[in-house]
This record gives C-alpha cells, sequence and structure tokens, in this order.
C-alpha cells in the first residue's frame, strides 16, 4: 500500500484544471457495450476506477484504442460472452462498484447478463434493489445466488411499460435507461434521477439513434429503437473534484482559479461553500478563489445554526459532505452536518478529532461542527483513507494543519482523483508519495 506524507501550512497558488467526471465516466463506459460501431469518448479521467472498467471492456473484447491521454475509441463489435463464467470476470467485477452498469446493456444487446455483486466505497449500505426491480418490470427474469453473490438476469426480448423508481438512484436510471432504448414500445420512468451525469447518458444515447425525452427531469419517456450507432462524447469536468479544490483553498487560505468548471452544471456546490464563508467569483467558466484568512459560516434567517444536508439533484451530492465537514472545522461560526444517504461516511471524523478539531457526532447520519476560526489550526497525524471522499477531506485537512501528516491507504483516494498529489504539488503543496 502506498502513503502520503504531507507538511502542512502552506498557502497554494495557481491554476488547476479539473479531471474528467468519474461517476459519468462509469456510466458513459458501459453504454458502449449497446453498439456493435465505435464511439469515441474524451476528457477520461485517469483514475484507478475507470482504468479496471475499461480492463473490464477489453476482456469482453471491446477493442479499445487510445487515440491521445484522455481520449479512447471503443468498438464492441465482438463480445465474448464466455468471458461472464471466468474468475478473471469475478475478480474484476467484484473489485469495483460501475461494474453492475453492465447489466442494462448487455440485457438489451445480448438478452443475458450475470454479475459478481460490485465493490466499492464502504460507506454503509449500498442497495441494488432499483436495477433490478426495473429491469424486471422490462420483461427480464432476475436470479440471485447467495451462495456465490452472483446475480444473474435474462430476457429474450423487453419490454416497454411504466415504472415509479422507489428511489431517484443515479446508478440505477442510468442502467434502466440503458436497457430501455433498446426495449419494444415506450418506457416511462417516473422518479428518475436527473444529475448532469444521467443527462449526459441520455443526450450521448439519443446521438446514438436513442429516442429520449424528458431530459434534465424526473420523468424520462424513452421510445426504444431496433439499434444504435456510434458517436463521440466528451465527459463534463468533475463537480467533486471542483468542490473539493474550492473547500481545499478555503482551508488554506489559497488563491486558487480552478479552470473551464462549466458552472451551470455544479448545481448547489458553489453556493453551498459559500455559506460556509468561501469567498470565489465566476470568470467567464473559471471559479476564482481569492485568499482569506478567515470565513464565517452564514446562519438561517432567525439566526439559527446552519445544515449542510445531501439530497437528490438539484440538490448537494452526498459525495462533498466529507470536504465541507472538514471545511467548517476551522470556520468561524457551528455547522450541523446531516448525511442522509449513507450511514457509515461520518465515522472519519475521529481522525479530524485527533487533529483538533471540535466534532460532536450525533449519531451515524449527523455531527455538528463547532469551527475554530483557524486560532487553533489542526496538528498533524498518521491516519488512514477509509473511502474516496472522506480520503480527500482528510488530504485537505492535512495540508491546512500545523506539521507532519501521514495518510495511508491513499490507493482509496487514486481511485477517483487523478494524479492529485502531483497536481496540487504544482501548486505549492508539499506532498510525497511513499510506497
Amino acid at each position: 500500500m502506498a502513503s502520503f506524507e504531507v507538511i502542512g501550512g502552506n498557502k497554494l497558488h495557481g491554476n488547476i484544471y479539473p479531471q474528467g467526471a468519474k461517476n459519468e465516466a462509469l456510466q458513459i463506459l458501459c453504454a458502449v457495450l449497446l453498439t456493435s460501431e465505435p464511439v469515441t469518448i474524451s476528457n477520461v479521467p485517469d483514475i484507478r476506477d475507470v482504468n479496471k472498467l475499461i480492463e473490464l471492456l477489453t476482456n469482453f473484447g471491446v477493442t479499445v484504442d487510445k487515440l491521445a491521454p484522455d481520449t479512447y475509441r471503443f468498438t464492441a463489435a465482438n463480445i465474448d460472452m464466455d468471458y461472464l463464467q471466468t474468475e478473471s470476470f469475478a475478480k474484476l467485477g467484484r473489485s469495483i462498484r460501475g461494474s453492475v452498469m453492465i447489466a442494462g446493456p448487455m440485457l438489451a444487446r445480448y438478452g443475458q447478463c450475470k454479475l459478481p455483486k460490485p465493490g466499492g466505497d464502504k460507506i454503509g449500505r449500498r442497495r441494488l434493489d432499483t436495477h433490478f426491480i426495473g429491469l424486471q418490470k422490462l420483461g427480464a427474469t432476475f436470479n440471485y445466488d447467495s451462495q456465490d453473490s452472483f446475480f444473474q438476469i435474462e430476457a429474450q426480448r423487453l419490454q416497454g411499460t411504466y415504472m415509479l423508481l422507489d428511489e431517484a438512484s443515479v446508478t440505477g436510471t442510468a442502467n434502466i435507461v440503458m436497457a430501455a432504448v433498446l426495449a419494444e414500445g415506450v418506457t416511462t420512468i417516473y422518479n428518475a434521477a436527473c444529475e448532469p451525469y444521467v443527462q449526459q447518458l441520455c443526450r450521448m444515447l439519443n446521438r446514438m439513434g436513442a429516442r429520449i425525452r424528458g431530459i434534465g427531469s424526473n420523468l424520462l419517456v424513452i421510445e426504444g429503437v431496433e439499434s444504435l450507432g456510434g458517436t463521440e462524447h466528451r465527459l463534463l469536468p468533475d463537480m467533486i473534484e471542483i468542490g473539493s479544490f474550492i473547500g481545499l483553498a478555503g482551508m488554506t487560505g489559497s488563491e486558487i482559479t480552478i479552470k473551464d468548471c462549466q458552472i451551470p452544471e455544479l448545481g448547489l456546490i458553489p453556493e453551498t461553500f459559500r455559506r460556509l464563508g468561501i469567498k470565489m467569483e465566476f470568470r467567464g467558466d473559471d471559479i476564482f478563489i481569492p485568499e482569506q484568512d478567515h470565513y464565517e459560516v452564514d446562519t438561517y434567517i432567525d439566526g439559527s445554526i446552519l445544515t449542510v444536508s445531501d439530497h437528490t439533484w438539484p440538490g448537494l451530492t452526498p459525495d462533498l459532505l466529507s470536504v465541507a465537514l472538514v471545511v467548517a472545522t476551522q470556520a468561524k461560526g457551528t455547522v450541523l452536518v446531516h448525511q442522509k444517504m449513507f450511514e457509515s461516511r461520518l465515522f472519519f471524523v475521529d481522525k479530524l478529532i485527533d487533529m483538533g478539531a471540535q466534532i460532536i457526532l450525533c449519531d451515524p447520519h449527523r455531527a455538528t461542527v463547532i469551527g475554530q476560526n483557524k486560532q487553533l489550526p489542526l496538528r498533524g497525524i498518521n491516519m488512514t483513507s477509509p473511502d474516496i471522499r472522506a480520503g480527500v477531506a482528510l488530504l485537505i485537512a492535512a495540508l491546512s494543519a500545523e506539521g507532519r501528516s501521514v495518510i495511508d491507504n491513499v490507493e482509496q483516494i487514486d481511485r477517483g482523483y487523478q494524479n492529485i498529489d502531483g497536481r496540487l504539488n504544482a501548486l505549492g503543496a508539499q506532498i510525497t508519495r511513499i510506497k
């Protein structure tokens, strides 16, 4: 395992470009299985989860041509269905959460798919019911083998139908949409996720010949077609990384410009950090964060304590609550952080408490943060990254802290952030990767 040695207390300065969106990439890459024609995807992030999914597609027989450092052409003309039965598929499929999104495309085009229970962050229950219930409503039969933790799904012909999703699952919506585009008849999905990444997927599928209406809303209407063709697609910048850089600038009192942000696609992310006291300016499509030695948390109109919580889009993504919590530790004021979706995501706060933060973990979903207005800086400690988002939050904390910190298990951070140490070091950070 690798570790980061971090010397904190340095102010950063300069421009930084966000990587391509991880969560969009995992959906878009699976969609290449829907056609035998070439699909070219650009702005692909060089991160562990995405690279593993590309390896999985290659092993299936997809021809993968790397046209540039961030651009690939995928041609899924000859898929090896026997690969589903191999130990290699089981091992690779279990190692990444994104593998579940091959189910919809494989079912639509080949009538079957077998999946190991996928991996990913250990942040609490992440059920897959929405995926498979939706596919069943399209006419598929489903079986789960509890002995080997494999999901089996089959269908002779998918049939369009109406469905009301039990939750607005982003990956569940994506999986069902990818199956429905090749189903017979019309599929209506109500309570669909409407995140920008789902919108991007739907627009890409329409360019391939699909007929999807209602993009950007929670009501999607999909008229099935016989086949899809090739296309070109560019991924959005990663909104989670953009939010992480905003939080980093505020915590370290740095002047940073985040370039090419696609600001209209960020939803409440900038406003959430503004309410935490971080100043910023929109300069075209760039976000400029000026150097500020202090920042003060907003309150509600009646003076009550601000609550930062996650919601379905266009609310705040749960992936940024860990960063918001860290930022609040050095603000002037008090914040209640309410993580509604995952019950294990706040357990990393014990490391922040060891660093000197004033945090009360109320229960698995809520933490009260008493900001210290940078009067008592965090102190460097040894710690371990428990998941992608908590890992980068701890990295931000270490960069703002006095002294030396060591973060173990940084492979978790590498799963979602491309060359994060190199890019931050170019701004003046002191991060050393230790093998």
